[in-house]
Protein backbone atom coordinates (compact mmCIF):
# COMPACT_ATOMS: atom_id res chain seq x y z
CA UNK A 1 0.00 0.00 0.00
CA UNK A 2 1.18 3.29 -0.57
CA UNK A 3 2.54 5.80 2.18
CA UNK A 4 1.17 8.72 0.53
CA UNK A 5 -2.00 9.59 2.88
CA UNK A 6 -3.93 12.09 0.56
CA UNK A 7 -5.20 10.59 -2.65
CA UNK A 8 -7.50 11.63 -5.19
CA UNK A 9 -10.62 9.77 -7.01
CA UNK A 10 -11.92 11.57 -9.90
CA UNK A 11 -15.89 10.78 -11.13
CA UNK A 12 -17.21 11.97 -13.73
CA UNK A 13 -20.98 12.69 -14.72
CA UNK A 14 -22.85 13.51 -17.84
CA UNK A 15 -26.43 13.98 -18.55
CA UNK A 16 -27.73 11.55 -21.21
CA UNK A 17 -31.90 11.74 -21.02
CA UNK A 18 -34.53 12.57 -18.56
CA UNK A 19 -33.60 12.08 -14.79
CA UNK A 20 -30.58 9.29 -16.02
CA UNK A 21 -27.17 10.10 -16.74
CA UNK A 22 -23.68 8.08 -17.23
CA UNK A 23 -20.84 8.20 -14.48
CA UNK A 24 -17.82 7.40 -15.13
CA UNK A 25 -14.00 7.38 -13.42
CA UNK A 26 -10.93 6.41 -15.32
CA UNK A 27 -10.51 2.79 -15.76
CA UNK A 28 -13.61 1.73 -14.45
CA UNK A 29 -16.83 0.11 -16.59
CA UNK A 30 -19.10 3.18 -17.22
CA UNK A 31 -22.77 3.01 -14.74
CA UNK A 32 -25.97 4.81 -15.82
CA UNK A 33 -27.48 6.45 -12.70
CA UNK A 34 -30.74 8.13 -12.23
CA UNK A 35 -33.11 9.21 -9.83
CA UNK A 36 -35.20 7.31 -7.68
CA UNK A 37 -38.50 6.26 -8.49
CA UNK A 38 -40.23 8.15 -5.74
CA UNK A 39 -38.38 11.37 -6.83
CA UNK A 40 -39.68 10.82 -10.76
CA UNK A 41 -36.58 8.42 -11.92
CA UNK A 42 -36.92 5.05 -13.32
CA UNK A 43 -36.81 1.83 -11.79
CA UNK A 44 -33.62 -0.32 -13.00
CA UNK A 45 -31.18 2.03 -12.20
CA UNK A 46 -28.43 3.20 -9.66
CA UNK A 47 -29.38 6.02 -7.57
CA UNK A 48 -27.22 8.34 -5.22
CA UNK A 49 -29.07 7.15 -2.41
CA UNK A 50 -28.01 3.25 -3.51
CA UNK A 51 -24.29 4.36 -4.34
CA UNK A 52 -24.46 6.22 -0.73
CA UNK A 53 -25.26 2.87 1.11
CA UNK A 54 -22.77 0.65 -1.16
CA UNK A 55 -19.89 2.92 -0.57
CA UNK A 56 -20.58 2.66 3.29
CA UNK A 57 -21.13 -0.85 2.68
CA UNK A 58 -18.57 -1.99 0.81
CA UNK A 59 -15.97 0.04 2.35
CA UNK A 60 -17.15 -1.82 6.04
CA UNK A 61 -16.46 -4.98 4.01
CA UNK A 62 -13.10 -4.01 2.36
CA UNK A 63 -11.83 -3.03 6.13
CA UNK A 64 -12.83 -6.45 7.25
CA UNK A 65 -11.03 -8.12 4.98
CA UNK A 66 -7.81 -6.19 5.80
CA UNK A 67 -8.33 -6.48 9.87
CA UNK A 68 -9.03 -9.93 9.35
CA UNK A 69 -5.99 -10.97 7.66
CA UNK A 70 -4.59 -8.77 9.41
CA UNK A 71 -5.19 -10.90 12.54
CA UNK A 72 -4.56 -13.97 10.61
CA UNK A 73 -8.30 -14.56 10.76
CA UNK A 74 -9.47 -17.86 8.59
CA UNK A 75 -13.48 -17.24 7.63
CA UNK A 76 -15.31 -19.48 5.08
CA UNK A 77 -17.65 -16.59 4.08
CA UNK A 78 -18.57 -12.59 4.59
CA UNK A 79 -21.97 -11.05 3.25
CA UNK A 80 -23.29 -7.65 4.75
CA UNK A 81 -26.76 -6.25 3.59
CA UNK A 82 -26.79 -1.89 4.32
CA UNK A 83 -30.09 -0.28 5.10
CA UNK A 84 -30.04 3.36 4.38
CA UNK A 85 -32.59 5.29 5.99
CA UNK A 86 -34.00 8.41 3.88
CA UNK A 87 -36.15 11.32 5.93
CA UNK A 88 -37.33 14.55 5.72
CA UNK A 89 -35.10 16.57 8.77
CA UNK A 90 -36.21 19.51 10.05
CA UNK A 91 -34.72 22.87 8.88
CA UNK A 92 -32.59 20.02 6.39
CA UNK A 93 -34.69 18.63 4.42
CA UNK A 94 -34.15 15.37 2.78
CA UNK A 95 -31.10 13.69 4.42
CA UNK A 96 -29.59 10.08 4.55
CA UNK A 97 -30.08 9.68 8.84
CA UNK A 98 -28.67 5.82 9.25
CA UNK A 99 -27.43 3.36 7.67
CA UNK A 100 -27.63 -0.29 9.41
CA UNK A 101 -25.42 -2.82 8.63
CA UNK A 102 -26.52 -6.67 8.51
CA UNK A 103 -23.05 -8.39 8.81
CA UNK A 104 -23.06 -12.39 8.75
CA UNK A 105 -19.63 -14.08 8.51
CA UNK A 106 -18.90 -17.87 8.50
CA UNK A 107 -15.74 -19.15 10.61
CA UNK A 108 -14.35 -22.25 10.90
CA UNK A 109 -14.32 -23.12 14.49
CA UNK A 110 -15.95 -22.10 17.36
CA UNK A 111 -13.02 -20.50 19.54
CA UNK A 112 -12.85 -17.77 16.92
CA UNK A 113 -16.20 -16.11 17.52
CA UNK A 114 -15.19 -13.32 19.72
CA UNK A 115 -12.40 -12.69 17.64
CA UNK A 116 -14.48 -12.09 14.86
CA UNK A 117 -16.92 -10.50 17.07
CA UNK A 118 -14.09 -7.70 17.59
CA UNK A 119 -12.98 -7.67 14.24
CA UNK A 120 -16.51 -6.75 12.75
CA UNK A 121 -16.45 -3.85 15.06
CA UNK A 122 -12.92 -2.55 14.63
CA UNK A 123 -13.86 -2.49 10.91
CA UNK A 124 -17.32 0.07 11.59
CA UNK A 125 -15.05 1.74 13.72
CA UNK A 126 -12.17 2.33 10.76
CA UNK A 127 -14.03 2.48 7.91
CA UNK A 128 -13.21 5.69 6.16
CA UNK A 129 -16.11 6.01 4.44
CA UNK A 130 -18.34 5.78 7.79
CA UNK A 131 -15.84 7.53 9.38
CA UNK A 132 -16.19 10.88 6.64
CA UNK A 133 -20.20 11.19 7.16
CA UNK A 134 -22.61 12.58 9.13
CA UNK A 135 -24.85 9.72 9.11
CA UNK A 136 -25.41 7.63 12.17
CA UNK A 137 -23.51 3.59 10.82
CA UNK A 138 -24.94 0.69 13.18
CA UNK A 139 -23.79 -2.60 12.96
CA UNK A 140 -25.90 -6.08 12.92
CA UNK A 141 -23.91 -8.75 13.43
CA UNK A 142 -24.28 -12.91 13.26
CA UNK A 143 -21.26 -15.58 13.30
CA UNK A 144 -22.08 -18.37 12.00
CA UNK A 145 -19.37 -21.46 12.72
CA UNK A 146 -19.21 -24.32 9.66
Amino acid sequence: MSQETTHFYDVEVEWTKEKIGTLTSEGLPLMEVAAPVEFGGQAGFWTPEHLYAASVNSCFMSTFLAIANNSKLEFKGFYSKATAKLEKVEGIGLQITEITLRAKVVINQESDLEKTQRILEKAKKNCLVSNSIKTIVSLESKIEIS
